[in-house]
């Protein structure tokens, strides 16, 4: 097995990808960047292993589509700043007093003849000493520079500006992105300077979630740079701190959940082995979050799918867990399977599911316990439910029948055959969890059909919790049209 080193470090998704708002379906992507010690995502020859996958960036587009706050102004998104930006510096575009960000106005004297303070002096310094790798880099960069004065210039007509702050911050972190590997200027000190920004737009704006959002980026940033410090522990923990404060301020953001789960995955992997369960555990809840919010979120799928499966080689090595290693092995696949059905395309998700398809209970994706009542009567007393074995495909949900005797005769008549259990598919239209007093007690799943309700009892919550997330991947695995990739992996 891979070790969980190497499995727990996040490898970023395709920066160049725009992320999009909340709850919308994302375009085909490109591959995403593989971790530095991995091979290119082109490559086809590729070192199995199981990392986990960054939500990228949401400076490409706004969390919360054009809203505004409060006060009457939403923050700009990375495009349009870039935009309005080149439109200015290409002399197309003017704005009026109120437009554009903030509260800036038009620049009528010249840029080299702007007044800017020491603490400004800091910032403008490390930007104009970015170069980018190549001509479309140079020519991006020119177009952050011009921004950055723009922003500069807002902020000392009115110091108390958030969107300034906000786009300055932006403008510093998008320019970290664009540095020459090869050149003097420091992606860290860009990082940190934006950091510095972020925090000065919160304080002024405290319910900025885009602030928060994008700070906890740049701080994560920061701390991938540090390895397995103290230092990078403290970083780690600062950027949980700003993605728990996103999500307070908007609770329905699965990007910001998934990025939460990848910080405690990554701080997992630094602090004291006392405190490593505990921190597991939370980042599990987090891509769980996430995956509730929007059932075909790959990414949150998959990481969830790595977090589970370094959980399993951590108890294989030291033991401790709840679950057993095989358990958890197979609660992994099932992840990993079902990100693959979602993004066949994405090399990281086909070279990991190589690695863990055997770990599923194939030809099934998953074998587990319920407690069910008669097929032919759902009400019966509880007296009369049986704890049964159910298979789950890419077709159907089934209670098995586990015996292998013939039918009892009575007076020269065969019984009455017992019907089982199944739900196909293609007839769901919900899965929750279900708290009615006339269940048996334990984990209530109640599986909503074009043909009626069905009620099922888990073996405990969090068993519950594997077959509402099993059961809701293949639903909407089918409702995307992906069955076939599905259905090839379970039966190969």
């Amino acid at each position: 097995m891979p070790d969980m080193e190497e499995s727990a470090q996040p490898t970023p998704a395709d920066p160049s990808e725009p992320e999009l708002p909340n709850g919308a379906g994302e375009p085909e992507p490109a591959s995403p960047v593989a971790d530095a010690h991995a091979s290119t995502p082109e490559a086809e020859e590729e070192e199995d292993e199981v990392v986990a996958v960054e939500e990228a960036p949401a400076r490409s587009a706004p969390s919360k589509g054009a809203e505004t706050n409060a006060d009457g102004w939403r923050p700009y998104t990375m495009g349009e700043l870039l935009g309005e930006a080149a439109e200015a510096a290409a002399g197309r575009s003017e704005y009026a007093e109120g437009n554009g960000a903030g509260s800036a106005t038009p620049e009528r004297s010249s840029q080299d003849n702007l007044q800017l303070s020491s603490h400004h002096d800091v910032a403008m310094d490390l930007i104009n000493n970015v170069t980018g790798v190549d001509e479309e880099g140079r020519s991006r960069q020119r177009i952050l520079t011009f921004a950055a004065k723009r922003y500069i210039s807002a902020i000392e007509r009115n110091p108390e500006d958030p969107d300034a702050y906000y786009n300055w911050a932006l403008v510093l972190q998008e320019s970290a992105d664009n540095v020459d590997p090869d050149s003097d200027s420091s992606k860290d000190s860009l990082l940190e300077e934006a950091c510095k920004k972020y925090a000065e737009a919160t304080r002024l704006c405290p319910t900025l979630y885009d602030a928060y959002y994008n700070w906890a980026i740049a701080i994560a940033d920061r701390a991938k740079m540090r390895g397995r410090t103290k230092e990078a522990e403290e970083l780690w923990q600062q950027a949980i701190m700003n993605y728990d404060k996103a999500v307070q301020l908007s609770w329905n953001s699965p990007q910001a959940l998934n990025n939460w789960g990848l910080g405690l995955q990554e701080l997992s992997a630094i602090v004291p082995a006392k405190d490593k369960q505990t921190i597991i555990k939370t980042a599990i809840s987090k891509f769980r979050s996430a995956i509730q919010l929007q059932f075909d979120f790959h990414r949150a799928i998959y990481n969830l799918g790595t977090v589970l499966y370094g959980l399993a080689e951590d108890t294989s090595r030291s033991g401790g867990a709840d679950n057993s290693p095989s358990d958890l092995y197979s609660q992994s696949a099932i992840y990993v399977a079902a990100a693959h059905a979602l993004k066949p395309n994405y090399s990281v998700y086909r070279s990991a599911l190589r690695l863990v398809r055997s770990m599923l209970p194939l030809p099934y994706l998953k074998v587990g316990y319920l407690t069910a009542p008669p097929a032919d009567d759902p009400i019966a007393p509880h007296k009369l439910w049986e704890r049964s074995q159910f298979i789950l495909n890419h077709e159907e949900l089934q209670q098995v029948n586990t015996s292998e005797s013939a039918p009892a005769k009575s007076n020269g008549l065969v019984e009455k055959t017992k019907r089982f259990i199944k739900v196909s598919v293609a007839d769901i239209v919900s899965v929750s969890t279900c708290s009615d007093l006339t269940l048996p007690p334990g984990a209530g799943l109640c599986i909503n059909t074009t043909n009626g309700p069905v009620f099922l009892v888990a073996e405990s919550w969090e068993s519950l919790d594997g077959w509402l997330d099993a059961i809701r991947l293949v639903y909407t695995i089918f409702a995307r049209g992906r069955s076939d990739v599905l259905a090839g992996i379970i039966t190969g």
